[in-house]
């Protein structure tokens, strides 16, 4: 009886041992350390050239287990669409995209709301295939909801929505900061 529950003691710290050595890289302090740098470290993660790799690791860093990631439009009928993801199932069904093609997304204005530990950021943006596009092929705002857990800054959600003629962003919400 004494060996048996020895084994299981030693199997539950080797499977412990195992499952953090599958986890995320360690954070970077520095990434979760303001609502600015978080936001920050989102688009670095997102942002590089066609066939570079993003490290989506450090993107699992910055949000909390069950964030969620939204974007809105609307549908060749016009009906409103939204698409919620994980961060996993974005970076499963995206991450291919922005590496193959070419993605850079950089802020261009940001309007926050701050309660006590929760931030809200509305982050207008603009995207590029390379850094040297003289235009962005699109612009946009994300909505980002960010938490302070006492230790650190984490985003809980993301919500987008892209710019198009019949919804030009407006300009309160490009170059400005507060």
């Amino acid at each position: 009886m004494k060996k048996s529950f020895l084994f299981l003691i030693a199997m539950a710290f080797g499977f412990l041992s195992f499952a953090n050595s599958t986890d995320s890289i360690p954070v970077n302090t520095f990434d979760v350390s303001s609502p600015d740098a978080i936001i920050k470290a989102v688009y670095d993660v997102i942002s590089g050239p066609a066939g570079e790799k993003r490290n989506w690791g450090r993107m699992r860093t910055l949000f909390t287990s069950d964030a969620r990631m939204m974007a809105t439009g609307k549908k060749a009928n016009g009906d409103g669409a939204r698409r919620s993801m994980s961060v996993e199932d974005y970076i499963s069904t995206s991450g291919p995209f922005l590496e193959k093609n070419g993605f850079f997304e950089k802020e261009i204005g940001r309007k926050t709301e701050r309660y006590g530990s929760i931030v809200h950021v509305f982050s207008t943006y603009e995207s590029k295939k390379t850094l040297s596009d003289e235009m962005p092929f699109m612009r946009g705002i994300n909505s980002f909801q960010l938490w302070n857990d006492g230790k650190r800054w984490w985003v809980l959600s993301i919500l987008w929505e892209s710019e198009t003629k019949e919804n030009p962003i407006p300009e309160k919400y490009i170059n400005g900061t507060n």
